[in-house]
């Protein structure tokens, strides 16, 4: 580390990060900054620290972006919703205190789809983000805003949340990586919860080596969040793939079920030319019929708003956050809290998620959704059992431009074809940059899909990519 090395000091590096979020304002990737006079305090003595000889943390005085879904005693947690406009937490994520120990300088938070809800930051309270490659596009959803600030290279790195592809989509817009891993990696407690059966903990970074030591302090068992596993990702056995170590050839499936009209041709491009890359370096490909993953998209539109629903039901304008001051009575504080409160999106997926689950439609929907899951699982189980490894794009298309699909509700779920099917069943999943649109020049991502637990693996996979392939 160069801050370690006293090769540059925290001080200058925080600084730096402010300086570079007020110059790039307009992309309005923050919903607030942190506070700086406190922000450089933290540097200064991490300075002090490493001049003295102390023991500093392996992420000390590093910047980052906090994406504003993570609680944190500092400042306001909005998830980008006006009914959380003005909610202060009084306690630190698991997440935000892994970081803060590690000596991270959270320099502000980012900006989002309000509650996660969107694949483009455009359904923020906010407005919406901007693509970091090209101003009139968008920066990818939920996340785009943290994506967006690594790619403008105002901080090293930024958190995500993942449910449906809200971190891997804007990490491929926006030509950052972004990785979702296996579900209960790293724990959930103090995040904003979306859809607890998908929701995953992630980050964006430029690298696969700050992926790896960001997963190396974050993952483990958290008692405050009973869905976490037992800890793995730092065991040696978890090291599947270090061509430094141990070269092996790897096995590649492709799925053939995503190669259809409905995708954008320099999207299958990109994954072709990079096909042929691992072919010339040795590597087994492996075409795999996946049929079931065809119902993956209307699956997680049952079973995600119907968590939804469930999880914005704490939103009542009578515990916390924002309270109508048109009410004149209890029904109307409810109402019109949540009416006034929540952004379009949020309220078409609670009018979807009571929908699949009221009285003659559970069984109907809600309840074969599930069953379909299960399938789903099943038949990502069965490929592994021929390949290690899944390459796919991340999204059928490249960044799109705002508001070109804010009116059309089911072009915009379109974005996540490719991505929610892994968290459906639970799996890690990278992306990372691969090439470009040559009519557009926007960038267009990968990504990398291994089984349960295999995290280690797929970054030490995508190492050797950068390396050796790309």
């Amino acid at each position: 580390m160069k801050i370690a090395n006293k090769q540059i000091s925290a001080v200058s590096l925080v600084k730096e990060a402010f300086e570079k979020a007020r110059q790039f304002a307009k992309y309005n990737v923050f919903v607030s900054l942190a506070d700086e006079e406190k922000a450089l305090k933290k540097a200064e003595e991490i300075d002090k620290k490493i001049t003295a000889g102390e023991e500093v943390g392996p992420l000390a005085g590093v910047p980052y972006a906090l994406k504003d879904n993570f609680l944190s005693k500092e400042g306001n947690t909005t998830a980008s919703a006006k009914i959380l406009e003005s909610f202060h937490s009084p306690i630190d994520s698991t997440t935000v205190k892994k970081l803060e120990e590690a000596g991270a300088i959270m320099i502000g938070r980012t900006n989002l789809d309000a509650f996660a809800h969107g694949s483009s930051t455009e359904n923020s309270y906010f407005g919406p983000s901007h693509n970091a490659k090209d101003f009139d596009r968008v920066p990818g959803g939920s996340s785009g805003g943290s994506a967006a600030a690594v790619a403008l290279d105002i901080v090293e790195f930024a958190t995500g949340t993942d449910t449906g592809g809200s971190i891997r989509q804007p990490a491929s817009f926006n030509s950052v990586y972004g990785f979702k891993p296996t579900y209960g990696t790293i724990s959930r407690y103090g995040v904003v919860a979306m859809a607890s059966s998908t929701d995953c903990i992630g980050f964006f970074t430029k690298n696969a080596e700050d992926m790896d030591l960001l997963m190396s302090i974050c993952a483990g068992q958290d008692e405050k969040d009973l869905t976490t596993l037992p800890s793995f990702y730092n065991h040696e056995e978890q090291k599947y793939f270090v061509p430094e170590i141990a070269p092996k050839t790897a096995k590649i499936g492709i799925i053939k079920d995503f190669r259809n009209d409905s995708i954008d041709p320099e999207v299958q491009c990109v994954l072709d030319h990079e096909v042929e890359k691992l072919k010339a370096a040795g590597h087994q490909i492996v075409e795999l019929e996946m049929p079931t993953l065809k119902y993956a998209l209307a699956v997680y539109y049952i079973v995600v708003p119907a968590e939804v629903t469930s999880n914005l039901s704490r939103y009542d304008g009578i515990r916390y956050g924002y309270r109508s001051e048109h009410a004149k009575n209890l029904g109307e504080v409810f109402g019109l809290s949540r009416n006034e409160g929540f952004m379009p999106e949020n309220k078409r997926r609670i009018m979807i998620g009571n929908f699949v689950l009221s009285s003659g439609f559970y069984d109907a929907y809600f309840k074969k959704a599930e069953q379909a899951r299960t399938l789903i699982i099943e038949e990502y189980q069965k490929a592994f059992e021929k390949c290690d490894y899944l390459l796919t794009p991340v999204s059928p298309s490249p960044a799109f431009k705002l508001g070109e699909k804010v009116s059309d509700p089911v072009a915009m779920y379109f974005e996540d074809v490719m991505s929610v099917p892994i968290n459906l069943a639970g799996l890690p999943s990278l992306a990372y940059p691969a090439g470009e649109s040559q009519d557009t020049k926007m960038p267009i991502g990968l990504q990398l899909i291994g089984q349960r637990r295999s995290d280690k693996s797929i970054l030490d996979f995508a190492k050797y990519l950068a390396k050796e392939i790309n």
